[in-house]
This record gives C-alpha cells, structure tokens and sequence, in this order.
C-alpha cells in the first residue's frame, strides 16, 4: 500500500510532473547537443573523405580518357607514393575478371560497387578485415578504376567520440535526476508554505501570512494571497460588526415594541394610551423594516442584480429633482439647497439606484450642516469622469473615521443619539461600485464633501 501510495501521489504532484519534463527536456537538450556535435564532427570528416575521393577518381579518369591506360598507371603510381596519405588510400585499376592490373588493393572477390557511386565496403589489408570508402568507375575497355580510403583512423575518431557521448549522456541524465529531484524538492517547498498557511488559517488562525520571499512568480502569487487574505480578515470583522451593530439597533426598537405591548395586555390599560403605545410601536417597526429594506438594497447592488435596467441618464436632472424633494426638509432644518452643476450630464445607470444614492447624501448633509449654512449639490464633467457631489458646511468628520464611516452601522456617533442606523453611505458605496464608480469622502474645510466619481466615457 505504502508504494502504491507513493506512485499515486506522484502521479498527482504537479511539482513531480514538472520535475519529470524538466529531465526530458534536458535530456532532450543533451541528445540535440550531441547529435549536433556529432554531425560537425565525424560527419564533417567524413564529407572530407568523400570530396578527396570524388577529386582523385576524376582526375584518374581525365588522365585515362586523355592519355590512355598507361598515363592511369603512371597517375596510380604517383598517388600511392607522394607519401601523403599513403598508408590509408587505396586506389587500384581492376579488369572485368577482378584481378587487379594495378594499384594496392588486394584481388577483388566481391561485387563491386554500382558505377559512380560512393560505398562501404570491406577489404583485406595486412591480414585484416579493414572498412573503406571507395568509389568505382568503369573504364571504355572494361575495367574498373576504385578509388577508395581506409576508415581505420575515422571509426577510431568515431569511437572515441562515441564514448565521450555515452559519458556525456550518462553525466547528464544523472545531473538531470539530481536537478529534478532539487526541483522538485525547491517547488514543493514553496508550495509547502501556502498549504501550510492555508491550514492555519483553515484552522481558524486569520492572522498568518505567507513570507513573501524575492520577486519571482510565487513571491507575486504569495502577496496576492496575502492581499485577498486582508480583504477576508476585513471582510469577517466587517461581518462582526455588523452582528454585534445588528444585534444593538434591534434590541432598542424591539424592547420598546415589547413593553408597549406588556402595557396592552394589563387589564387596567388606558384606551387612549393603547393607541399610542400602538402608534409607537408600528413606528419602530417600521424602523425595523426600513433597517432590512437598507440592507437588502445593499445586498442587491453588491450582487450586481440591477445592471439589466441600465440606461443612459441625465445625472443632472436626477440631481435637481433630488434637490425639489428635499427642499422642505431642509429649510425645516434652517438649511438652504443649492444645484451648482452643469445642465446637462449623461452617464449609463439605474434612475432608482443613482435617486437613492443622491438622497441618502443629501440627508446626510442636512442632518450634519448647520443651521443657516448650505448644502450644495454639484454634477461636472471633469478630466476623471462625471463627478456628483454633495457637500455640506457643517464639522466634518474626523482623520480617524473618515475611512471606516462607508462601512455597515459605523457611526461616528457612537453613542447613537442622533437619528440614523449607519447604512446611508453604504448604500452609496454599493451603489457606485455597480455602476464602475468610485465613492470619495473628503474634508473641504469647512464641511464634508461626497462624491461619486464615474469612469469617463
């Protein structure tokens, strides 16, 4: 079991098939090597060889056509004892019966080789079986001039080559194993760490991280993983938050709705209190239904459900009818509304979304503006984009809070007293984000301003 084990978790290992390419490609790289080297060197003699041979025979055979059977003799003669080469060249004149008229080869018994081509043969020399090269040309009286060379020297030189490529081959596969396996080993380590990163945290450990180590491929994926490993750790607190924010903003409403309804069922209850404890109470659920009505509006603009019902939108007409309907409720709060943007801004969207983005800010800002100030609402065309602002006079936010005021239930008032559940501006940042927008916040100095900021087109 143990090995069969084994040979399935390698079939299994990416690391292990990595490994086992990169000696096949080596070992092919070694192979293409050597055959190259090979090639460029016995090959290269060889060729050698065959032009010497080709250059001999045509000469013999220009000294027979122009002079005759002697001059081939004398040529013979002349060629077989210029002490060049004259220990492995085997040239020789041989009738049509095989007995050899001239040269040093010995009596040929075998076929000879077909006319003008060059062949392998086997001859005797000096008591031996000898390889040669040689080329046979047949003459007008029926003879054939051979022109040949010993190949004792080149198989030689081809042994020797021979064997140092075996050696190199076997050098390189063992070097191949060995860096496979060092490969294999580097890759599975690396790996190693993630997985064992990945554990911990599966284990319940949010706070590991991989040790991002040098700038290749996997020092990239380790700080992507990290990276998506601080949004999930942001993510989780975000949903504490919002349990513990959840669980704070119904418990008020739903205590109060109790103990209206205890006083109800008391036998000794006024009529008229009882229409008001029921008024009061069918307020605070409507608080409530409101609060889930919020959060499921930012659950479907995060899940990108209403991008079907895009069309192309007037942002400044929408910003104007935003600022006709609060208009009474801001000059109840002694609060004056003013559109500063231009006429006319197009940007693709959804008219309710965008509508609810715009009067969550506007009554953001009229809560938070003073009385007597204004709020000003403002769409441009700017270099970014189409920017839609809102922006009150009022104290602003704090440095501290200004990042964490778009996530669910924050409120920079912690103790709850001013109207308000935390969702306003995360309704905004879902909004914007389905619509490919950024959302900004940003103290102006007197006051806060919000914007959302859409790609330009």
């Amino acid at each position: 079991m143990g090995r069969a084990d084994a040979r399935l978790s390698l079939r299994g290992s990416i690391a292990a098939r990595l490994a086992v390419g990169y000696g096949l490609l080596l070992a092919a790289t070694v192979a293409a090597v050597s055959l190259v080297f090979y090639l460029g060197t016995v090959g290269v003699f060889e060729r050698a060889i065959d032009n010497q041979i080709t250059a001999i025979a045509t000469r013999m055979a220009q000294a027979w056509h122009s002079q005759g059977s002697q001059a081939l003799r004398h040529e013979i003669d002349l060629q077989l004892n210029d002490s060049i080469d004259s220990d492995v060249e085997i040239v020789g004149l041989v009738d049509d019966r095989g007995r050899v008229m001239a040269g040093n080869i010995p009596r040929w018994k075998k076929p000879l080789p077909a006319s003008g081509e060059l062949a392998f043969a086997t001859i005797e020399r000096d008591g031996a079986p000898v390889s040669v090269r040689l080329v046979a040309l047949p003459l007008n009286d029926g003879s054939r001039l051979l022109v040949g060379r010993d190949l004792r020297e080149l198989d030689a030189i081809r042994s020797v080559i021979e064997r140092a490529l075996a050696a190199s081959a076997a050098v390189s596969v063992l070097l191949a194993f060995i860096g496979a396996l060092v490969f294999r080993r580097s890759l599975e380590a690396r790996l190693g760490r993630i997985r064992r990163t990945a554990a911990r945290i599966a284990g319940g450990d949010m706070s590991s991280r991989i040790a991002v180590q040098g700038d290749d491929e996997f020092a990239r994926l380790g700080t992507d993983i990290n990276r998506m490993l601080d949004r999930i750790e942001s993510l989780m607190e975000g949903v504490r938050h919002v349990s513990n924010s959840i669980a704070h903003d119904l418990r008020t409403p739903l205590g109060r709705v109790r103990n209206r309804l205890d006083r109800a069922l008391q036998a000794s209850a006024d009529p008229q209190a009882l229409v008001g404890d029921a008024r009061l109470a069918i307020e605070d659920i409507d608080g409530l239904i409101s609060l889930f009505d919020k959060l499921l509006q930012i659950a479907a603009a995060e899940a990108g459900m209403r991008t079907r019902s895009f069309e192309s939108l007037d942002l400044g007409e929408i910003a104007r009818d935003m600022v006709e309907l609060y208009e009474a409720a801001a000059e109840e709060q002694g609060v004056t509304l003013r559109y500063v943007g231009s006429a006319a801004v197009h940007v693709p969207g959804d008219r309710h979304l965008l509508a609810n983005a715009l009067a969550s800010l506007i009554d953001n800002a009229i809560k938070y503006a003073r009385a007597g100030q204004y709020v000003d609402i403002d769409v441009r065309q700017a270099e970014t984009g189409v920017v839609v602002s809102v922006r009150d006079y009022g104290p602003g936010v704090p440095e501290a809070d200004l990042q964490k005021v778009t996530e669910r239930f924050y409120r920079v008032d912690q103790s709850r007293h001013l109207p308000g559940n935390g969702l306003g501006l995360s309704i905004v940042t879902a909004i914007a984000q389905l619509h490919a927008a950024a959302f900004r916040l940003r103290n102006a100095g007197p006051g806060l301003e919000a914007s959302i900021v859409f790609p330009g087109a």
